[in-house]
């Protein structure tokens, strides 16, 4: 490569999702590693699909996606949240989540901009942010809680602050911010010159009738604020690639701008199938009873191995402290783990930019009975 290259990310590698999957292939092993489900999507969805690709509906989508889904994403709201989002104006479809993250992220950061995020974090949060010129503030949290100090990151915003990012539930941790930490975040916006980023991908994945709250149902940071979700997470259908952002109408307008650049718009036929399906919101309330239920089946089987769970609010990961088992760090144990007794999983260490050793591997449940029954019997003989 010519000397004049340089690169953007001269310090990102292939992600610890690829690699752990690659890993368990090689080895054979059952793969609680990578976050996508391993069972079958209800046949009318595919029907669906099918029927509007025999309908012609196989060109351009408009650019902030088909009016139908976003009407249909605009009464979910209504009816879960109790919020009016004029599907016109505040709603854009995305080519899954981690575009519209990275939509975000491109409209709002420009070089030497300061973004505050919270660490275990989400993989693609810090090199979009860094790609665009932005330099990462992390704030590192700690198990077994993972809260947030708030004075801590008050102490962190600095002049050049622009954005501070949220996971809510939160990928690895399965942990929920609760309403003192919205108020905490509202305090922090109405103080400083800052926009939030509330990634919410896992809203309708809230366990033990706990509730989600949304920054949009803050005035101020509604207006402050972009929110990112994920038809991947809610339709078992991550290969799909469906997501969203909901954001004022000058936010969404800016955010389209990078939008419209980067896919345009995305899957025509997929947009109206969703759309026809989602149109009863009651369909989200089985979500969490269905993940519930295979949370609560991972805990029961782990509860007299050596492997102890760290409490799961949400999401359809679980994190398992093997520190009765073993002093390795946590990439060496998920790899023997891979290795040597055929379950894959991910090293908590992998969501922190430096290294830290908590004894913590990240575990997907989002899969069928005979896999996680297989997959913890493995666990249960270490």
């Amino acid at each position: 490569m010519t000397k004049s290259f340089q690169s953007k990310l001269p310090n990102t590698k292939v992600t610890i999702f690829s690699r752990m999957t690659a890993l368990a292939q090689a080895h054979q092993a059952i793969n609680l590693s990578q976050g996508f489900p391993d069972f079958d999507l209800d046949p009318r969805l595919t029907s669906l699909v099918t029927k509007y690709l025999g309908k012609g509906f196989n060109q351009y989508a408009p650019m902030p996606g088909t009016m139908e889904l976003r009407r249909v994403i605009a009464e979910k709201y209504r009816s879960i949240y109790n919020l009016n989002i004029d599907a016109q104006e505040e709603i854009t479809i995305t080519a899954g989540g981690t575009q519209a993250l990275y939509n975000v992220i491109g409209c709002l950061i420009h070089p030497g901009d300061e973004v505050i995020l919270f660490e275990p974090a989400y993989d693609s949060y810090g090199p979009s942010v860094q790609s665009f010129g932005g330099t990462v503030v992390p704030i590192v949290l700690e198990a077994p809680d993972f809260r947030i100090d708030w004075d801590l990151v008050k102490n962190k915003i600095s002049s050049k602050t622009k954005l501070i990012i949220i996971n809510n539930p939160n990928n690895p941790t399965g942990r929920l911010l609760d309403a003192q930490d919205i108020k905490a975040l509202e305090k922090l916006v109405s103080e400083h010159d800052i926009f939030v980023l509330s990634d919410e991908v896992y809203e309708h994945l809230v366990f033990d009738r706990k509730k989600h709250i949304s920054i949009l149902s803050s005035s101020l940071l509604r207006e402050r604020g972009f929110v990112v979700a994920s038809f991947g997470k809610v339709l078992h259908a991550t290969g799909w690639k469906l997501g969203y952002v909901v954001a004022s109408p000058f936010l969404t307008a800016e955010m389209r701008k990078i939008h419209q650049f980067n896919v345009f718009s995305v899957n025509t036929p997929m947009q109206y199938a969703i759309a026809e399906y989602l149109e009863d919101p009651t369909y989200y309330e089985k979500l969490a009873l269905l993940f519930q239920q295979k949370r609560d089946y991972v805990i029961n089987s782990l509860r007299n191995s050596k492997f102890s769970t760290l409490p799961c609010e949400g999401t359809y990961f679980i994190l398992a402290d093997y520190s009765e088992l073993s002093n390795q760090d946590e990439l060496d144990f998920a790899i023997d783990l891979t290795e040597k007794h055929k379950t894959a999983t991910i090293p908590v260490s992998a969501f922190y930019s430096e290294a830290k050793n908590q004894h913590l591997i990240r575990l997907c449940f989002a899969k069928k009975e005979e896999t996680l029954e297989a997959a913890l019997r493995n666990l249960s003989r270490l």
